[in-house]
């Protein structure tokens, strides 16, 4: 199902390639986040046209919202949502994390109260899985615990406790024809405890590894060394997968560091709110300085917004509230995205990576944010024996 093609000489990026009952996926990839049926802003016609690969699907969201018995109807998510190339799905782990304040962790899976209505659901290992079953996807992931940034060490080690027992009873449920399944790596930033649970997550024999309890909250070398505590316990004939990452500067980092597949909602996230990226970095585009620039978003891109449209008029149609204007900008960091991991597997290719890498990093000009989260951080030391 996964074939490594070949490694680099600088790093640990690897290029290779995932088939799947609905086409072959060249990693490193990139895959567009389509939580509840659809990437936001944007149509299959224009995924394809950009170089989209595979998309995400997200159980728990598609399981309240249309429900499975439409799902079934349409004979699948593949067909319900028009989508003929792979999706993967989330298992709905994450809103254990992300919806902490209306659910409660029980043994054998999760109460939540919905989002929507405070009906009382419950999802779990078996539930989850069958939930993918009946989506069809071409990758499933299993049920974990995704503690948060702030958890103690206490609590990240039930977590891990949780999420390889869950494992191993998700490893044993009905699957769509096809349908591989992936295990998720927790641990927060206890190195110890990474090990120990990719261990035994690799015992069970998956088809595939994620890195999860990444992207919660921690500061980016944090995150970084999260990975890197996990790549080196990981079957290297098996595709490994950073789950919810990250800008384009932190891809091109993870890839060295033996990571070969992606997802994040920034693209079309901070489209929303006029923010675009580019080889250099984040811009605003609704900022006053592009009232009266002619140019595109990114001078030599090769995206429908930037070879049709000025960045004075999409600041405008930002400005005012015109659906075209985030959409525009949703195609170009959607674009920008998925060239950025074209180029990184053309690279590795041509044995290239590592100049292309030093070269990537000392462009991309990291955000406020990142660079505040870079000064001084710490990994938190290992407590958790």
């Amino acid at each position: 199902m996964f074939e490594l093609l070949k490694t680099d000489s600088t790093s640990k990026a690897r290029l290779g390639r995932l088939t799947t009952p609905h086409g072959l996926v060249d990693t490193p990839v990139f895959m567009s986040v389509g939580t509840q049926g659809s990437v936001k802003a944007l149509d299959p016609r224009e995924l394809r046209e950009m170089g989209t690969q595979i998309i995400l699907g997200n159980a728990y969201h598609l399981n309240i919202r249309p429900g499975m018995d439409i799902i079934r109807q349409a004979g699948g998510l593949h067909r319900f949502i028009n989508w003929p190339h792979p999706i993967l799905t989330d298992s709905g782990g994450f809103q254990v994390f992300s919806l902490a304040k209306i659910r409660k962790v029980k043994e054998h899976g999760v109460e939540f109260r919905s989002h929507l209505d405070g009906s009382l659901l419950f999802i779990g290992p078996k539930e989850s899985m069958e939930i993918q079953r009946v989506l069809g996807s071409d990758i499933a992931m299993v049920f974990d615990d995704c503690p948060p940034h702030t958890a103690t060490a206490r609590e990240v080690r039930a977590a891990v406790d949780r999420t390889i027992r869950w494992a191993a009873e998700c490893r044993e449920q009905p699957r769509a024809p096809g349908q591989m399944v992936f295990g998720i790596v927790q641990g927060g930033s206890h190195a110890a405890l990474r090990e120990e649970c990719a261990k035994a997550l690799t015992a069970l024999k998956f088809d595939g590894y994620a890195i999860g309890g990444v992207s919660v909250g921690e500061p980016e070398p944090e995150m970084l060394q999260a990975v890197e505590c996990t790549t080196p316990f990981l079957p290297a004939d098996q595709p490994r997968y950073a789950m919810g990452l990250g800008t384009p500067a932190q891809m091109v980092e993870l890839v060295a560091r033996g990571v070969d597949m992606f997802d994040c909602v920034l693209p079309t996230r901070v489209a929303r709110n006029g923010t675009a990226y580019t080889r250099d970095g984040a811009i605003g585009v609704k900022g006053g300085a592009y009232k009266r620039d002619w140019g595109p978003i990114e001078k030599g891109c090769e995206c429908f917004a930037c070879q049709r449209f000025t960045r004075a008029y999409l600041r405008h149609l930002l400005n005012v509230n015109e659906i075209l204007g985030l959409r525009m900008l949703s195609v170009h960091n959607s674009h920008m995205f998925l060239k950025t991991m074209t180029d990184i597997r053309a690279h590795l290719e041509a044995g290239t990576f590592g100049e292309f890498r030093r070269e990537f990093i000392a462009r991309f000009v990291p955000s406020r944010r990142v660079l505040a989260a870079r000064k001084g951080s710490q990994v938190a030391p290992d407590e958790t024996r």
